[in-house]
């Protein structure tokens, strides 16, 4: 082992060391983020957190470590850091607005678009080796994806849902009786349209409901199925 004492570390290796340690932190954090969102079947989850991730990082590596791929460029040029980042961001914007669907009057995917740019915003924090805000973000980020969704669910909300039932025009209810149903399934009406469709032979409700209770609305579609004078009902949450 005598070979071993003439051997040092050189600022170069020390660099590498530096650089491998802030891909591997950025890594871990992605990964942590990425499988919680996996874990509850999200269009985004675990490998696409890593990358997004490591690619902040490796991004922010270049303008930190310029001196190493660009000898001499500290007399040439004077780098601004915060300019990579605010690129980085910009472009994951792309990505995030890719995972946003719109079904019907539905928008999904906001959470998992929030969970890939915070993950870009931890992936710059390793690319510059600010470790204890990475490790409080990565921690605070799953808090609220995990331990919130709960608090989220318990939290009095109203619920929601676009509303339209039709009937034949001659069985059709007055707009008063149909409130009446609706507010005894615990509904409260808003932006309520009528129409008549099929040359004149079909009548249609169109409005948005609300309640506090979500389960409101199955009871509701019981009624309307069980209801021979309704022809056709949708109730959709929005």
């Amino acid at each position: 082992m005598n070979w071993l004492a003439g051997w040092s570390i050189t600022p170069i290796d020390r660099d590498m060391i530096d650089i491998v340690s802030h891909l591997l932190a950025s890594m871990l954090a992605g990964s942590a983020i990425g499988i919680e969102r996996s874990y509850h079947g999200r269009p985004a989850g675990f490998r696409t957190h890593v990358l997004v991730c490591m690619s902040s990082a490796l991004l922010m590596l270049v303008t930190m470590y310029q001196s190493l791929w660009f000898p001499g460029s500290a007399e040439i040029v004077r780098v601004d850091p915060t300019r990579m980042a605010q690129g980085i961001m910009t472009g994951i914007g792309f990505l995030g607005a890719g995972v946003i669907m719109k079904e019907g009057l539905s928008v999904r995917g906001l959470t998992t678009a929030a969970s890939i740019w915070i993950t870009a915003a931890i992936g710059i924090l390793a690319g510059i080796g600010f470790y204890f805000p990475l490790i409080v973000g990565t921690i605070l980020t799953i808090s609220a994806l995990s331990l919130f969704r709960w608090i989220e669910s318990k939290l009095p909300v109203f619920y929601y849902a676009y509303h339209y039932v039709s009937f034949s025009r001659e069985q059709a209810p007055a707009e008063e009786d149909l409130r009446a149903v609706l507010a005894a399934h615990g509904f409260d009406v808003s932006n309520m349209s009528w129409r008549l469709d099929n040359h004149g032979r079909v009548f249609e409700y169109r409005m948005t409901i609300r309640s506090r209770n979500r389960r409101n609305a199955s009871r509701l579609a019981q009624t309307w199925s069980r209801d021979e004078t309704v022809l056709e009902f949708r109730i959709t949450p929005t």
